[in-house]
């Protein structure tokens, strides 16, 4: 019930709050968490969205026969998005710390995928039928972003809202295929 909530309403609703009266295009999660006041905000976000997936993916990781290759990705991943929600954005007062910013939240985001799309894969290869759905969901996310990242020229809000969510429910969606018929939620 908690994962369900969380993924449906609490990571959603709250990324949505925490862009709120921006613009989607034009600004992106690390201009708008190091204004003043914001950043236990951003903070909270990336704590909220990264105790999902490592608890999450953790809980999937269980339930399969065999480990998918890049298991260590989920608590890389965690520890990169920290790092990334608490090294400033301020190019012009630190741009070393607005870089390695940039770095860290990346290099989080691919984990994140990567780690995913190594376990969808191996699941793929033991039921392609069943499967095949997240695989292209895969391909989907990664291409709408890359779309979104060329529609704004940047890392936009759009984009991190799209990554965010979307990888919030196919992670989510992963997790009920995996224990239907457990009566878990």
């Amino acid at each position: 019930m908690l994962i369900t909530f969380t993924a449906y309403i609490l990571i959603p609703v709250y990324t949505l709050l925490f862009v709120a009266g921006s613009d989607w295009f034009t600004t992106n999660f690390s201009v708008l968490g190091n204004i003043a006041g914001r950043n236990e905000a951003f903070v909270l976000w990336g704590l909220m969205v990264g105790i999902y997936f490592f608890v999450c993916l953790r809980k999937i990781f269980r339930r399969m026969p065999e480990k998918p290759a890049g298991t260590w990705l989920v608590p890389l991943a965690l520890v990169l998005l920290d790092f990334a929600v608490t090294t400033p954005y301020l190019p012009e007062m630190f741009p070393l710390k607005a870089y390695l910013h940039i770095v860290f939240a990346f290099l989080a985001a691919a984990c994140l995928i990567l780690c995913v799309f190594l376990t969808v894969l191996k699941l793929y290869q033991r039921d392609p039928r069943e499967y095949r759905p997240y695989l292209w969901g895969i391909g989907i996310i990664v291409a709408v972003s890359a779309f979104l990242f060329i529609l704004a020229g940047i890392v936009s809000s759009a984009l991190e809202i799209f990554f965010t969510v979307s990888m919030t429910w196919m992670v989510y969606g992963l997790y009920k295929n995996m224990t239907a018929g457990d009566g878990v939620s």
